[in-house]
């Protein structure tokens, strides 16, 4: 035990002189968790919009009106169709509305009228949701009588605040990225300075050496844990947490073994940290793809919903979103924690075998 904790401070000390990593690991828990919550919306958010008003009526400028900060920039207006499809070639403009000479002329007589849309469609989800946005505007005008009313009830987010959600989301990737990165770059790092063949002549059982170095970097992702769900998922983005905290800690230490075992994989087989660079992407992208994280497993194609069974992120990604936004209890969480605690194992056994082969 002597020997283990010798080992296990020795690279939690080595971690906290090298300037450049403890400052990448706290900008990854910390400052990029912030961006990517302030920054990435899935509504609309400052659209630039032009129009043209063949009509020049009343409807068509109360329509417009609706239009306005936050979700558009001041409305420009076009005096032809040409101009403005030129505009949203350009990328000046990314929605556009037509509205025809006879607009308003048919509206008062038949009931019906039509409002041409144009759309830049490269960026397809924005352009999508702001033309819902525009939908419901227009149907404020319409005198439709529906004999159905909805009900709407928000569940685990009635503000529908996105913020939290997405903030959440790269979170968990950081928290994948750097526990597969870090506990790759503790072995990689020892090839790199020529100190491997000297980590070997330790009289040391060579178990222990992989144990103490793979266990300080899971402590270092977990002190990274903290601080990015207490300071801004908490703190910034007032995320709530229904269920268990402590659940949750277990939870991802469990999962951090998985992505230990993955990243003591890379290490085996890199020879230097741009070799662990290229690799840990090649690995996690197709990881964080499966998960869940970002596309809803429902909605990918059947195949890959079946390969999604043994990415042990969308277990991760399953149990902490029931623990924060559902507030499921523990028992309910069995099942998540038995797939993921089977697959962490597995990992780690595995890449734990392959670094042990260099030794």
């Amino acid at each position: 035990m002597r020997a283990f904790f010798s080992i296990f401070l020795k690279e939690i000390i080595t971690f906290l002189r090298n300037w450049g990593l403890v400052a990448l690991v706290l900008y990854s828990f910390t400052i990029d968790v912030y961006i990517a919550g302030e920054g990435f919306e899935v509504k609309p958010r400052n659209v630039s919009l032009g129009y043209v008003d063949y009509s020049d009526g009343v409807i068509s400028k109360k329509i417009i009106s609706h239009l306005h900060k936050p979700e558009f920039k001041k409305p420009v207006r076009f005096y032809s169709q040409e101009e403005l499809s030129k505009a949203i070639f350009n990328r000046e403009i990314m929605v556009g509305i037509v509205f025809d000479t006879d607009f308003e002329k048919r509206l008062y007589q038949t009931g019906e009228t039509t409002v041409n849309v144009l759309l830049d469609s490269t960026a397809a989800a924005q352009a999508f949701i702001t033309l819902s946005y525009i939908q419901n505007i227009v149907l404020r005008f319409s005198d439709i009588h529906f004999p159905v009313y909805l009900k709407t009830h928000k569940l685990f987010n009635q503000n529908a605040d996105t913020r939290k959600f997405i903030s959440f989301a790269e979170f968990i990737s950081n928290l994948t990225l750097l526990g597969v990165v870090l506990s790759a770059v503790v072995f990689v790092r020892e090839k790199e300075n020529g100190t491997w063949d000297i980590m070997l002549l330790m009289p040391v059982d060579s178990k222990l050496i992989i144990l103490a170095k793979s266990l300080s970097q899971i402590f270092i992702t977990m002190v990274g844990t903290v601080i990015s769900v207490g300071l801004v998922l908490f703190g910034v983005f007032n995320v709530p947490i229904n269920g268990n905290f402590w659940v949750f800690i277990l939870f991802t230490l469990v999962y951090l073994f998985s992505v230990s075992g993955i990243g003591l994989f890379i290490a085996s087989v890199a020879k230097d940290l741009l070799q662990v660079a290229m690799i840990s992407i090649v690995i996690i992208m197709p990881l964080i793809f499966l998960s869940g994280a970002w596309t809803p497993i429902y909605s990918m194609h059947p195949a890959i919903q079946y390969l999604s069974f043994i990415s042990p992120l969308r277990y991760y990604i399953e149990g902490s979103i029931s623990i924060f936004f559902r507030g499921i209890d523990s028992i309910s969480l069995i099942p998540y924690f038995l797939a993921l605690t089977v697959l962490s194992i597995g990992l780690y056994i595995f890449g734990f075998r392959k670094i042990g082969k260099l030794f």
